[in-house]
């Protein structure tokens, strides 16, 4: 759960170590929820970045698109395929006129007017027009699938936030190409916020799951604020005697920055 790099770097700031007596409050990082590098599933050359460094974006806000003519008039044919009724109505106006031929035919034939090859070749031919009215109402069903594919294609080429959060970095720019394996801009959620904080291992019963506890941030942030604890590391640290908490803050109006050192207020156990 907790970076080693991360754990190392706090646990030294708090000057935790085996058998440090428990304290009042320690020593704690406020970080952000979720950190995405937003990129696209497929390569291309960047038509448009439609966001910043620094600004807010909500989640499915568009936060860039790629070229896509060749893509949009692909779908057009499309579209103009799957709406076509045309080689359907022409195969239903065959089989009506072939149906009523056979009818004809049929009464000649119980009359003994015709021979029996018109019938049966009557017969064949209506069953023909049938299977090509099947075959045409199949192919607009695969029309109807290629512009969903289409759609799907197209879609791939513009670039959404899964997320509200705010732009930290922008790494492409207009005109840009933007590699498979690449990435526009990054994005972190700070609505809500994660506290991370290393305390020592005799504090491990002092602290649950679900305990609300007070941070507050270094200046010039001010305040106090409550903070829900919703991980507690099951795998001490052996070298530094502690173990990680993180806690959920809620920062609805993202007043509190995040990547900002604060101190964690802990419940002092008497015995």
């Amino acid at each position: 759960m907790f970076h080693p790099a991360r754990r190392a770097a706090l646990a030294l700031v708090v000057g935790l170590a085996p058998g440090l007596a428990p304290a009042e409050s320690v020593d704690c990082v406020i970080v952000p929820a979720v950190i995405v590098k937003l990129g696209a599933p497929v390569s291309g050359l960047i038509d448009h970045v439609h966001v910043d460094q620094g600004d807010v974006v909500e989640p499915g806000q568009l936060v860039a698109t790629l070229r896509s003519d060749v893509e949009r008039t692909a779908l057009e044919v499309l579209e103009l395929q799957a709406r076509s009724q045309a080689e359907i109505e022409a195969q239903k106006s065959r089989l009506a006129l072939s149906e009523k031929r056979l009818e004809r035919v049929r009464t000649m034939a119980a009359r003994s007017l015709t021979p029996k090859e018109e019938l049966d070749s009557a017969e064949a031919e209506t069953e023909v027009i049938k299977r090509e009215l099947a075959i045409a109402e199949m192919r607009r069903q695969v029309a109807g699938l290629e512009l969903d594919r289409a759609r799907q294609q197209l879609a791939q080429r513009e670039i959404h936030s899964p997320i509200h959060g705010v732009v930290i970095d922008r790494v492409l720019f207009d005109g840009e190409f933007l590699q498979q394996d690449g990435h526009v801009v990054t994005i972190a959620q700070i609505d809500p916020l994660k506290v991370e904080a290393y305390l020592p291992v005799s504090l491990y019963r002092s602290v649950s799951t679900g305990d609300v506890l007070a941070v507050r941030p270094a200046p010039p942030v001010e305040g106090t604020f409550e903070a829900t604890v919703d991980v507690t590391d099951r795998v001490f640290d052996a070298a530094s005697g502690t173990f990680g908490i993180r806690l959920h803050l809620d920062n609805p109006g993202l007043d509190i920055p995040a990547g900002h050192r604060c101190e964690l207020d802990l419940p002092v156990d008497s015995n």
